[in-house]
């Protein structure tokens, strides 16, 4: 997924589907992070998937989100898997949980 702005507002975004990927979805460590007057849990995940070179537009990017049923996960950073290239190792924090 990746934002789009509603050129109707000052500023909105609003995410649109760029297709379907297979993935392998791993929870790493957590975490509790302070937020205002109470804890958040924060944790980040591996997810593999396959490969695509850089600057391709299959290629999943920092400023994207995967979304898997309602659940969302922020990317953070994207490097190769192996050396070959064939997966790719996205790592990324899921949204939208208290």
């Amino acid at each position: 997924m990746v934002a789009a702005r509603i050129p109707e507002r000052a500023y909105a975004e609003q995410w649109q589907a760029l297709g379907t990927l297979w993935a392998e979805v791993t929870a790493g460590t957590g975490r509790d992070a302070p937020v205002e007057e109470f804890t958040r849990a924060s944790v980040t995940y591996r997810i593999t998937v396959r490969g695509a070179p850089v600057g391709a537009e299959q290629r999943p990017r920092a400023d994207q989100r995967f979304r898997d049923g309602s659940r969302l996960f922020r990317i953070l950073a994207v490097t190769e898997r192996d050396t070959a290239g064939r997966y790719l190792l996205c790592f990324a924090r899921e949204e939208g949980t208290p």
